[in-house]
């Protein structure tokens, strides 16, 4: 029985390593930078005009947005600071 779980332990790794070798073409490949490089300001008005519209029908999401924002931002802060003093 052990040994059962053991190979399909070392299948399930092998598995896992061939599906994150597949998901890295897609994540960290040069065209999904080349693709913002170029379309630059598409991609900002994009952005401007989803605000807008949420400002519109959802001001509350709006504030969430800006809440969530506010408080990565004090804890990389704080994370920054953290690793200041340790040095």
């Amino acid at each position: 029985m052990d040994n059962n779980l053991v190979v399909e332990n070392e299948l399930l790794k092998q598995r896992v390593n061939e599906l994150e070798e597949k998901l890295k073409k897609y994540t960290n490949g040069n065209n999904h930078r080349n693709y913002y490089e170029k379309n630059k300001e598409i991609v900002k008005e994009k952005g401007s005009m989803y605000l807008k519209k949420l400002k519109e029908e959802n001001p509350d999401k709006i504030k969430e947005y800006a809440k969530r924002a506010y408080l990565k931002k004090k804890e990389k802060l704080k994370k920054e600071n953290g690793e200041i003093q340790n040095i």
